[in-house]
């Protein structure tokens, strides 16, 4: 196996030259790649990649993808790709999916700010040739259920939100009067709940979540129906609500399913490693009683 020699300060080119010689011989030395792009930084990275493909004419993720296989190929690659292309990139997989994992496009809608959506739009545009909104609106079924959730979620995705304090009080007790009407009435009107959902800012969202409880005595996710779309509608919730909680869960749903959602669990390590991934993990061991990094050992092994 190749052995890494480190430079003192960092060096582009010689990570890239570093990476180079761990895909060479007979065998990839996979840890010797972990080693030098598990610790660098976004824009690092970057460079690491313009280096490699100014060195040998070959862009970095395609030699990876041929060096490396499975979960790892995986994770190297989403941790390699700059955030909105990942993202870009993990919306199309899941849209690609005879059953789609709707919480990825919500975690991108409701959790990013509005600027790195709309470089996410961007980004998928660019490589796919057609808009994430189309993708979403493209879906067809005769299950009006099916229906109203693709509804939702192109709201979301298309929405360009405040992203500031401010908040309008009487706005908020206003549509919190309307969410619990709507949701909980015989005559459900998704539009209007679609509407308050996509349009308004997380702050407004917040105070509006806040008055209901304290109207009705229960968060709005209590005492929902059944049924996927009220399933998604709370994700959509969570995710605007409280996205480190959000987060937490998912990563305790993936580790502890009887076989562990890989994508799940290296989708939230590596799209949150470098914004909240630390008060994500305190979160986890408060609620679990154990780390993310010793659940992690214990479900998994290799690279």
């Amino acid at each position: 196996m190749t052995t890494i020699i480190w430079p003192k300060q960092f060096s582009p080119v010689e990570d890239a030259e570093n990476i180079k010689k761990a895909c060479q011989g007979w065998g990839t030395d996979e840890k010797a790649i972990i080693s030098i792009l598990g610790h660098r930084n976004l824009f690092q990275r970057k460079l690491v990649r313009l280096a490699f493909q100014e060195i040998y004419h070959q862009d970095l993720l395609q030699q990876l993808k041929c060096e490396l296989s499975g979960n790892l190929e995986r994770a190297i690659s989403l941790w390699t790709l700059d955030p909105a292309d990942r993202d870009a990139v993990l919306a199309n997989e899941t849209l690609q999916k005879s059953d789609p994992d709707y919480r990825v496009i919500i975690e991108i809608a409701c959790i990013r700010s509005p600027e790195d959506l709309l470089a996410v739009k961007r980004a998928y545009k660019f490589r796919y040739k057609h808009s994430l909104e189309e993708d979403l609106a493209s879906f067809t079924t005769a299950d009006i259920r099916k229906v109203v959730i693709l509804q939702l979620l192109v709201g979301v995705t298309s929405a360009y939100r405040y992203d500031g304090d401010e908040f309008d009080e009487t706005v908020a007790q206003s549509e919190a009067s309307t969410l619990h009407q709507e949701i909980h009435g015989k005559a459900f009107n998704n539009e209007e709940v679609i509407r308050i959902l996509s349009t308004r800012s997380q702050a407004q969202l917040n105070a509006t979540f806040n008055i209901y409880k304290d109207i009705y005595g229960h968060s709005i996710n209590k005492g929902f129906p059944g049924g996927d779309y009220f399933s998604t509608l709370r994700t959509v919730i969570r995710c605007i609500r409280d996205p480190k909680k959000y987060f937490a869960k998912v990563l305790r749903s993936a580790i502890n399913l009887e076989e562990t959602n890989e994508d799940a669990l290296s989708r939230v390590i590596v799209t949150r490693a470098e914004k909240d991934l630390k008060d994500i993990k305190e979160l986890y061991l408060k609620r679990n009683n154990i780390s993310v990094d010793e659940a992690v050992a214990r479900e998994w092994s290799g690279d």
